[in-house]
């Protein structure tokens, strides 16, 4: 009987000992922790950082060749030749980007025409394709930029 009693009373100490001492219970969990931390918020935030800075790149690019054709714009605004000759004088590709630009006339919804009047405005368009890891659904793959400005 005396002998049960110690072996209880040894039990007891051992759990009580177990239960406080928890320092290898990290241990088991860690793996969980970072899988789930990965897979559910660090691979969706390098999608969108890899997305930003490329939309922040192909706006930069159109941004520099509104800047460029507002200091060399065409010799001669009026004529439509000339305007052609300047828009086919533009560069194809800027900082990596190929840009196509078009020049608008007068509250037109297409491009100006020959023979047209006074151009009002001109918009340049770039895509870049994307290919995420995670928000495929939510991304696209081939996004598309326009930016615009006025003739001054």
């Amino acid at each position: 009987m005396k002998a049960v009693r110690i072996w209880r009373v040894g039990l007891r100490r051992w759990s009580n000992s177990v239960i406080a001492d928890q320092r290898g219970a990290v241990a088991f969990e860690m793996p969980i922790v970072f899988i789930v931390l990965v897979f559910s918020l660090l691979l969706p935030l390098a999608d969108l950082a890899i997305a930003g800075f490329k939309y922040i790149s192909a706006y930069q690019a159109l941004r520099d060749m509104g800047q460029l054709t507002q200091y060399s714009p065409p010799s001669d605004v009026t004529s439509s030749t000339a305007i052609g000759t300047w828009q086919s004088s533009l560069p194809a590709t800027v900082g990596g980007y190929s840009v196509t630009a078009q020049v608008f006339c007068d509250g037109a919804v297409a491009p100006c025409a020959s023979g047209a009047t006074l151009p009002k405005f001109y918009t340049f368009t770039t895509s870049f394709s994307l290919s995420p890891m995670v928000l495929g659904s939510v991304l696209c793959s081939t996004c598309t930029i326009t930016y615009s400005e006025r003739f001054q």
